[in-house]
């Protein structure tokens, strides 16, 4: 489940809205009354969703967006006229207040729901490869390129072939493939 911080300019209302949020099955990591507040609880967390008002003392809800890292989200509530005013982004929704608090609690289960398949790509994302690895490989395509006359393009495709085809990884394939350079071979 996503972290939740919630924010409002009197910390009063921020925690009523947890105690609201709680009893409705949601933990609550942080509870804010400025913009820099919520800024530094984002980046103690690995995403979620930041419910806040409009302004702060020190900060203006499109400035704290800015802020915010990558995997947060924002539930923006306010008064109608307010967000009439907004620019909202892809990493937002907004509710107008007073609101309805199964309207509330919908949107912030979308929202949850949202940010779970994000949560999901990122770990289906294979990790870069550190620049030792990099250079590996690199070296194994230029070797290829130079013995066989392969393009890049070519000797690229070798080592994933090659790869596959010995369940192993391409950095693991380049080793190998460095490591026959002292023997004369010809694919």
């Amino acid at each position: 489940m996503a972290d939740i911080i919630i924010a409002f300019p009197r910390i009063e209302d921020a925690k009523n809205l947890k105690k609201l949020l709680i009893r409705n099955g949601y933990d609550v990591s942080m509870v804010c009354n400025t913009g820099a507040q919520i800024v530094n609880a984002a980046n103690h967390l690995d995403g979620g969703i930041v419910v806040c008002g409009y302004k702060f003392s020190d900060m203006h809800y499109s400035e704290i967006n800015d802020y915010l890292p990558k995997g947060f989200q924002m539930l923006l509530l306010a008064s109608p006229v307010k967000l009439s005013n907004c620019s909202i982004t892809d990493n937002m929704m907004y509710l107008a207040m007073p609101f309805k608090m199964r309207d509330f609690l919908n949107t912030l289960e979308t929202m949850m729901i949202q940010y779970n398949r994000w949560r999901k790509k990122q770990k289906k994302k294979p990790a870069a490869r550190s620049g030792s690895d990099r250079k590996i490989i690199t070296a194994a395509k230029e070797l290829l390129m130079e013995r066989n006359q392969m393009t890049e393009s070519e000797a690229h495709r070798y080592i994933q072939k090659i790869s596959m085809d010995s369940a192993t990884n391409m950095v693991e394939t380049a080793q190998m493939i460095i490591e026959l350079n002292g023997k004369e071979w010809e694919l």
